[in-house]
């Protein structure tokens, strides 16, 4: 069976900032908010709502926790995030290596 090299490209991890954030979490186990937010030069407003729209998707867990007496987040990918992101790789690269021809 043949896929084409769309097949696995996902519209809620593509957007550039949440791409980014996906890059970031899954070279890592979880990864302090404020980190993310200071690598993808974003405001915490920006962040949350990209933070968001993952989490609704399932592919991105928060936990709290305390750090230096002060309220921390902390993030990372779930399994099905992980993989989703892995799979939106795979369409990209498939895509811009595809033979498309001489038209």
């Amino acid at each position: 069976m043949v896929t084409a090299p769309e097949d696995g490209f996902n519209e809620t991890i593509h957007a550039p900032n949440r791409l980014r954030i996906c890059a970031a979490l899954d070279a890592v186990e979880e990864i302090e908010f404020a980190t993310i937010r200071e690598t993808l030069g974003v405001s915490p407003s920006v962040l949350s709502k990209h933070v968001t729209v993952l989490s609704d998707a399932g592919y991105v867990e928060q936990r709290r926790a305390v750090r230096e007496t002060r309220q921390r987040v902390w993030l990372r990918l779930t399994k099905e995030g992980r993989a989703a992101y892995r799979s939106h790789l795979a369409a990209l690269r498939a895509i811009v290596s595809a033979d498309l021809g001489e038209g």
